[in-house]
């Protein structure tokens, strides 16, 4: 991730297309002449100067607002101009150019955000933080984005870091220095810091895992029998008529995909063809795709018919359901059936009475959903976490657990107390390979 002294960097910051206003982006060292050669002056640090810019013979390309950040007091760490023209894509062409003429490159995807995090401006929760918040599909996730950003998902592994640290150094100590007069670990002392830790852990893993629902949601696959009402429940929770809906079967042939958002958390719903032995070669390509469906999905609604319940059919489709998702059993069309919506658990398996038709028990579904998704609070406190991050936390509380068992070994127990260390520094960037780094930021935005 290193870079030559003196290297420049420019970008759009702003969406393709036309609008009122475009902003452009330049970091690097010493910007001085550059501001000079593209204005003719220098504007005062961080104060909004009205400023006519020009190509290589003077000639103005546009006019609007230069800004001046200097070292260290930027985004980025360095000297930062940020160009506020009109936003035709000509004339940010043109005044992306001329920055190019004045020994700018154009930035790559997440350079800025890159320099920020190398600089010590950032940590890399919250470089991934300001992706998150650009790419937040909800309120929820664009306020769990801000929380990253603002730094308390980093404040909080630093806190159980900390933690660790300190058990570490006892735990060290008591080894390097037996005999001495050093407060001395006690093997209850040891297993009570441990416990405590583990306790801590295991909250903070908590509320990373819901705010990853933020991130990517659930993957909820609508499967029975045809004619059960699965177009209508998916028209139901989409709000509107998606899904063609008749009383021939088969007629949803390939599956239907529609997203939604329920206290936040997107739900990608997937309506898929009937399950059902047939000869029509369509429809069996339709089947086909539906148990493609099926063995992604992190959620399977199974439907059956209120009054009737499950059948042969319906029992052969939930033995060959994968075990690894959740499963809800919809009884649909109770209206028909005179039966009011409720919910029963039978066997640890969950049974919700509705109709799709109506939107009568929908409310029941949608907290079923959100129980799977381990939901709580309504999002408030959740980190919008990543998978490494999760990978990470995971492997921590693993090392964690194994040191629990070493305890007659102490050796062994301060090993694994230093790699759950360097798991929780990955997070935030301490301990972090330079490939994992390209990873990240090569997925940002160009001008950010």
């Amino acid at each position: 991730m290193s870079r030559p002294p003196g290297d420049i960097i420019a970008a759009v910051a702003t969406a393709p297309g036309r609008a009122g206003i475009g902003v452009l982006r330049v970091s690097g060292t010493s910007l001085v002449a550059f501001a000079e050669s593209l204005s003719g002056r220098l504007p005062a640090p961080r104060m909004a100067t009205l400023a006519v810019f020009r190509d290589g013979n003077g000639r103005p390309v546009d006019q609007g607002l230069l800004l001046y950040f200097p070292a260290p007091h930027s985004f980025t760490g360095e000297d930062v101009l940020e160009l506020q023209g009109h936003g035709g894509p000509v004339v940010m062409q043109l005044l992306l150019s001329r920055c190019l003429e004045l020994g700018a490159r154009l930035a790559q995807p997440g350079e800025f955000s890159c320099r920020a995090y190398l600089n010590d401006k950032i940590d890399l929760v919250q470089a991934e933080a300001v992706a998150d918040l650009i790419e937040a599909a909800s309120a929820q996730a664009a306020r769990s984005a801000m929380r990253s950003l603002s730094g308390d998902f980093s404040q909080a592994v630093q806190g159980v870091d900390a933690a660790l640290i300190e058990l570490r150094m006892l735990t060290e100590a008591s080894l390097d220095f037996p005999d001495e007069e050093i407060d001395p670990l006690r093997d209850t002392d040891l297993i009570r810091r441990l416990t405590r830790l583990r306790s801590e852990l295991t909250a903070l893993l908590e509320r990373s895992r819901q705010g990853r629902m933020l991130r990517t949601g659930l993957q909820v696959v609508l499967a029975g029998a045809p004619n059960v009402g699965k177009s209508s429940l998916l028209n139901q929770l989409a709000g509107e008529e998606r899904a063609i809906v008749t009383e021939v079967a088969g007629t949803t042939r390939d599956a239907l995909r529609e997203t939604i958002n329920v206290a936040g958390i997107p739900l990608h719903i997937v309506d898929t063809a009937g399950l059902r032995e047939t000869e029509d070669r369509l429809e069996k390509i339709g089947i086909e795709r539906s148990w493609r469906e099926i063995e992604r999905a992190d959620v399977v609604l199974q439907m059956v018919v209120a009054g009737i319940g499950m059948a042969e059919a319906e029992h052969e489709v939930a033995a060959r359901l994968p075990e690894a998702s959740a499963r809800l059993i919809l009884h649909n069309k109770c209206d028909l059936a005179g039966i009011a919506p409720h919910r029963v658990e039978q066997d640890g398996q969950v049974h919700i009475w509705l109709s799709a038709l109506n939107g009568a028990g929908i409310a029941l579904l949608h907290d079923e959903l959100l129980r799977i998704a381990g939901w709580r609070d309504h999002g408030e406190g959740v980190f919008l976490a990543r998978e490494r991050h999760l990978e990470a936390l995971e492997a921590a509380a693993r090392h964690l657990e194994i040191a629990m068992g070493e305890l007659t070994q102490l050796e062994l127990c301060a090993e694994e107390l230093r790699h759950a260390h360097e798991e929780l520094c990955r997070i935030t960037g301490e301990f972090t390979p330079d490939d994992l780094l390209g990873e990240i930021f090569s997925r940002f935005c160009v001008g950010k």
